[in-house]
């Protein structure tokens, strides 16, 4: 099957795994298709690939022979879709997309808007639909699950943190920080939920079933404080081009913890731990500017 997957999951996938590996589950991609296509159970129609699509995985958009339209993702073992696959039957449609079926890597999705995401509507009214969408997801984790806790994700990130500031000492006043907010807030956890775990706009697509629908979740359980942290710095670069961007950051904290009814201090912390950790990961691979942009946005906090 020929097609050619998108030049931003190539970039990822190289940036997640290293090229080599990258380029290996890539060169499978043609096979591991047509098993994806053959194991679900139906007749699939390949339409397109969803572009510019994700970071994690390839989504093709499908026809079912009964003229159902669906998305199949298909995921390399490393993105964890045994994790996704057992949150989203978990959620069973409540705030997410919907699993219709699945294969060895794939999911057989129903079928969203992945031109219309949350991104699309004005920021005031892409934060309410946000959090009424995200309180769906937030529920008790299933017995004997295998999902990872926040403590466990979290003190993952902490050695690549203290090496971005060993590399570049100006950082080490801003890591340290959200260091140390990391080791008050896993102290002491006042909650274990089912949480998203990449919670954001761009994560929420205007579907048929219900007007906005979760995707792409990297599930752990903690804290709701944690899921909600990374809506907080959503179109951060228009953030930084405001001249109240840090009023506006602050603002956003208190405005989410208080229609949630979560601790604000607590989403503070977090907040300020998720930003400087992706602002060091995104400089260790090479993404300057996204990454300046947001260690400055954690710099506000």
């Amino acid at each position: 099957m020929g097609f050619e997957p998108p030049q931003r999951l190539v970039r990822a996938l190289g940036e997640s795994y290293g090229d080599a590996a990258a380029a290996d589950w890539l060169a499978q991609l043609p096979a591991l298709t047509e098993e994806a296509l053959s194991s679900t159970g139906q007749k699939l129609t390949v339409e397109r690939v969803a572009a510019p699509g994700g970071r994690s995985s390839l989504v093709l958009l499908v026809t079912c022979s009964d003229g159902t339209p669906a998305a199949l993702k298909l995921a390399p073992s490393g993105a964890a879709p045994e994790l996704e696959r057992a949150a989203l039957a978990h959620w069973n449609g409540w705030g997410a997309v919907q699993v219709l079926a699945d294969g060895p890597g794939a999911l057989l999705l129903e079928r969203l808007h992945p031109e219309v995401s949350l991104r699309s509507l004005p920021e005031a009214k892409a934060l309410l639909e946000a959090a009424g969408t995200v309180r769906r997801l937030w529920v008790e984790p299933p017995t004997g699950h295998g999902f990872e806790t926040v403590t466990e994700r979290t003190a993952r990130c902490t050695e690549p943190m203290r090496a971005c500031a060993a590399a570049d000492p100006s950082l080490e006043p801003l890591v340290s920080a959200a260091l140390a907010a990391r080791e008050e807030l896993v102290a002491h956890s006042p909650e274990l939920l089912l949480l998203h775990g990449n919670f954001r706009q761009s994560k929420v697509l205007a579907g048929e079933r219900a007007p906005w629908l979760t995707v792409g979740p990297e599930p752990l359980v903690g804290e709701r404080a944690y899921d909600l942290a990374r809506l907080v710095r959503d179109r951060v670069e228009d953030l930084i081009a405001s001249p109240g961007g840090p009023v506006t950051a602050r603002r956003r904290i208190k405005k989410l913890a208080d229609s949630l009814d979560v601790d604000r201090e607590r989403l503070h912390g977090w907040t300020l731990f998720r930003a400087v950790e992706s602002g060091t990961r995104a400089l260790a691979v090479g993404r300057r500017q996204e990454g300046e942009l947001t260690l400055e946005f954690a710099g506000w906090l």
